[in-house]
């Protein structure tokens, strides 16, 4: 599976309760075991007025369905090229 990056718009969203994500959630789940294709949501992030979500599919456009299917904006559909973080350093030989 293709992992990518998915920025969505959502007015106030520092401001969701725990209650109101634990339903978005939920919904996100139920959207994901109705889409019938491998599908991993690995989670979000919520800074401001938006939500960053890192999900893994076959495509975009099966990123897009889930949205649809859960209501969800998806302002922004990227597929992620590479990952590194501060792990990556140790890869490099010593000179």
């Amino acid at each position: 599976m293709t992992r990518f990056l998915i920025e969505r718009e959502i007015p106030g969203a520092s401001k969701l309760t725990r209650d109101e994500l634990a339903l978005i959630s939920r919904t996100s789940n139920e959207a994901v075991a109705s889409l019938g294709v491998p599908y991993t949501w690995v989670n979000s992030f919520v800074a401001g007025d938006k939500v960053y979500c890192v999900h893994e599919a076959a495509d975009a456009e099966t990123i897009l369905e889930h949205a649809r299917r859960g209501g969800f904006p998806a302002n922004l559909v990227s597929e992620v090229a590479n990952e590194f973080g501060p792990q990556t350093a140790a890869e490099m030989p010593v000179t």
